[in-house]
């Protein structure tokens, strides 16, 4: 397919099929319906996630946004059981009463995308398996789901795990679903793990720090006995390429000094803790002559909620690139794309968020040829106007494809739902 092709084709088509269950036996016998029809179901909640991956061109939509509503919660047993599509405010809002989280960090991509705060769906966040800041301390989403109910393409209703780590035997299918994409189950009952909020919440910031050596301040925290939950850095970055890494007008915090780069380290805990832990942290990493600053819990709480939301691509109509990379190989990767991308390194400098101007296709197949060869993937989280058709979203080798493809094909023998959304054939 030419460019001019790719740049005209129809990459989406809403279907004037949509279907909305209201239970789980109606999503099964509606997928029992098209399967035997062989007729493609897209599988969407609110549709705030929608634009990640291949659009699809479906006979039909099956719209699971009826499934919500919290079923059980238990505080005390520390998990929490809901309706696939039960909106993720509202289940922070209930953990919230009784001082417990998600502790993976849900992200907000609905302004990136959309334009307006949405935070979509515990199935939305499942299926997407995108975790925020904390996700080298607590784990990824994968790490917090005890178990769940689906409907698979045959229209068979399965379930997998409970509400206990114990009660899984054999094959974890509760981590395989996360990061499928809707491709292999239509999920309608999820059950979280909770754990307690932290009661205070701190963070440090070291001012003007150079790439290599911020990234050994944040190897040392981590590797450090204080139990860091956050580790960012965000480079002072010229103007490149119609890219603007506007530090000081994202985050506009009283107790935040202005001007240069930022590494900031969070610890949460008792207060006492915090306090302790950070007073050690400052030793250990010699910073007592170094410029710094101390966010206190407040301010120290928007300042995450702005780096795991990623404010800092807001209004932006460029493509936005998640790349995951070995720590090791981060600073390598990171000063060849200095000056020429906008970009932020999370998680220690194990993920990198990426802003390119103008991608084009050639541009993105280069990038994803430096990631792979440092051992990272990479991920197109939004796709620009620039850039509307893109063979391959997702970065898969063939050895991952060929084990990708026979899952599918166990799941959904006829590829019926979400075809195509994440791998071509899959």
């Amino acid at each position: 397919m030419s460019i001019k092709e790719k740049q005209n084709f129809q990459t989406y088509q809403d279907s004037s099929d949509v279907k909305y269950p209201t239970n789980e036996k109606e999503a099964s016998s509606l997928i029992k319906k098209y399967y035997k029809l062989n007729n493609p179901l897209e599988i969407i909640g609110t549709g705030s996630k929608r634009k990640i991956g291949k659009r699809l061109q479906c006979s039909a939509t099956l719209n699971l946004s009826k499934l919500n509503g919290i079923i059980e919660y238990l505080p005390e047993e520390l998990y929490i059981k809901v309706k696939a599509c039960t909106p993720i405010k509202d289940i922070e809002e209930e953990l919230k009463k009784k001082n417990q989280q998600l502790a993976f960090e849900p992200i907000d991509f609905g302004n990136l995308l959309n334009g307006t705060s949405d935070y979509g769906t515990a199935a939305g966040q499942v299926s997407c398996n995108i975790s925020g800041p904390r996700r080298f301390k607590a784990g990824a989403i994968r790490d917090h789901v005890l178990g769940f109910r689906g409907v698979n393409g045959r229209g068979e209703i399965i379930k997998s795990g409970g509400v206990v780590v114990k009660n899984v035997t054999g094959y974890d299918l509760s981590k395989l679903i996360c990061g499928s994409y809707g491709t292999l189950v239509a999920l309608t009952e999820i059950t979280f793990k909770v754990l307690p909020a932290p009661e205070e919440s701190k963070t440090l910031v070291i001012h003007n720090k150079k790439l290599e050596f911020a990234l050994d301040i944040l190897d040392k925290a981590i590797g450090s006995s204080n139990d860091i939950s956050g580790a960012v850095y965000l480079p002072k970055e010229p103007k490149v390429n119609g890219c603007v890494m506007d530090i000081e007008k994202t985050f506009k915090l009283n107790d935040l000094k202005d001007g240069g780069s930022l590494t900031a380290i969070r610890i949460e805990g008792s207060k006492n803790s915090v306090d302790q832990r950070l007073e050690n942290l400052v030793d250990e990493l010699k910073l007592q002559n170094s410029s710094i600053s101390i966010l206190e819990i407040n301010q120290s709480e928007i300042f995450w909620n702005k780096i795991k939301n990623l404010e800092f691509f807001y209004n932006s109509n460029n493509s936005i690139l998640r790349i995951v990379i070995p720590p090791s190989e981060c600073v390598k990767l990171a000063y060849q794309f200095a000056n020429k991308f906008k970009y932020y390194l999370d998680w220690g400098g194990a993920l990198m968020w990426l802003e390119a101007f103008e991608l084009s296709e050639e541009m993105f197949d280069s990038i994803r040829k430096k990631v792979v060869k440092l051992g990272g993937y990479v991920t197109m989280i939004k796709n620009s106007n620039y850039l509307p058709y893109v063979e391959d979203v997702f970065t898969i080798n063939r050895e991952r494809f060929d084990i990708s493809q026979n899952i599918k094909k166990s799941f959904d023998p006829k590829r019926i739902l979400n075809p195509g959304k994440m791998y071509t054939g899959i």
